[in-house]
């Protein structure tokens, strides 16, 4: 098909050349005469008509041109109504050249301008890093839409890494797009990180994702607890949950270093304490005899969180985590959850 599709361009360019060179040697002519001795109908002879104007190798024979002939009666020229005169190829081309050169003239000078302004309204936040180390900005994002943006423009300002983590359910509509970005980001040299929690690889349209973004370059780790969503850029900026306990309570966009390293002090702790996408299987169990999901249970059940909060840690239901803690009282012969602890302390499985 593309042989056709380029067989047919190159046909359409040789009648187009040949259409030309019959007006250069008449000089001056009526267009539709020449297409017509071509055997041109009169829909592929306006279109050919219209390129080769839009090329500058043709221009419609003005009056302006004829004004001197009353006083020289010897010239001849065409009367045909549909005149054109034929320019010189290199004639034309110096014609586009020039013309292209003003257009981009005039397109820089409007993007000066553009910067100029924008620089005077909000010139800090055009550079990654106008905010100083001692500096710290915070803005409360309530409205979906600017939380949106704003993960956009945070993607667009990074020069040297991002990374994020996941917990809850991804969108599988916008999994080609957020490729496509991790993408442009790796290419422009951007090192680009990113925790989920270990029970999505188990969907395949998702485990797929996983394994595409790791062939782009992507470092893609997988944990049993990912305790919120968080996006950070350069140490610059980190968008995280104003609730991490309620997703509609909208989203904190952090500025500056001196705020920014304490939570990635806590994605280091998050991304050492996970496993590399494709490994996770391997140590699956402990020398405890527990996955690691039931381990990461069994550690929040002893700090005495509810099976509420814990279900949302883990990105699962009430009923998983039941079952996951009674599992664990069985491995450990207990009776209750309290003593489940009491066992679990004494044997080291929580150090």
């Amino acid at each position: 098909m593309s042989r056709s599709g380029s067989g047919g361009r190159s046909g359409s360019q040789d009648t187009a050349l040949r259409l030309y060179q019959a007006l250069r040697m008449r000089g001056a002519a009526g267009f539709a005469a020449v297409a017509a001795e071509l055997g041109l109908k009169e829909p592929e002879a306006a279109r050919h008509r219209d390129d080769l104007e839009r090329l500058g190798l043709i221009v419609p024979a003005a009056s302006l041109h004829t004004t001197g002939l009353e006083a020289n009666p010897g010239w001849r020229h065409e009367e045909a109504e549909d005149a054109v005169t034929v320019i010189a190829p290199e004639v034309a081309f110096l014609r586009v050249m020039a013309h292209e050169r003003e257009m981009l003239r005039e397109r820089l000078r409007q993007a000066d301008e553009a910067h100029t302004r924008l620089e005077t309204l909000v010139g800090r936040f055009l550079r990654a890093g106008s905010v100083t180390d001692s500096e710290v900005e915070v803005e409360v994002l309530t409205d979906y839409r600017r939380i949106q943006q704003v993960v956009e423009d945070v993607v667009d300002l990074v020069h040297d890494s991002v990374a994020s983590m996941h917990p809850g359910a991804i969108d599988t509509s916008t999994l080609d797009r957020s490729l496509g970005r991790d993408k442009r980001l790796l290419g422009e040299g951007v090192r680009v990180r990113v925790i989920y929690n270990q029970r999505f690889a188990s969907v395949p349209a998702l485990g797929d994702f996983f394994r595409r973004q790791v062939e782009a370059g992507v470092e893609v780790r997988l944990s049993p607890v990912v305790p919120m969503n968080m996006i950070l850029g350069d140490h610059q900026f980190a968008l995280l949950p104003a609730n991490p306990d309620d997703h509609t309570a909208g989203a904190i966009l952090a500025r500056g270093p001196a705020l920014v390293r304490s939570y990635l002090a806590v994605y280091e702790y998050c991304w050492h304490t996970s496993s590399a996408f494709g490994e996770e299987e391997n140590a699956e169990r402990g020398g405890d005899g527990l996955t690691e999901q039931q381990r990461a249970a069994l550690r929040m059940l002893a700090t005495g969180m509810k099976d509420e909060k814990i279900a949302r840690n883990l990105g699962v239901s009430l009923r998983t985590v039941s079952r996951l803690l009674s599992e664990v009282m069985q491995e450990l012969g207990a009776g209750s959850r309290f003593e489940a602890g009491v066992k679990a302390t004494r044997l080291g499985w929580l150090d």
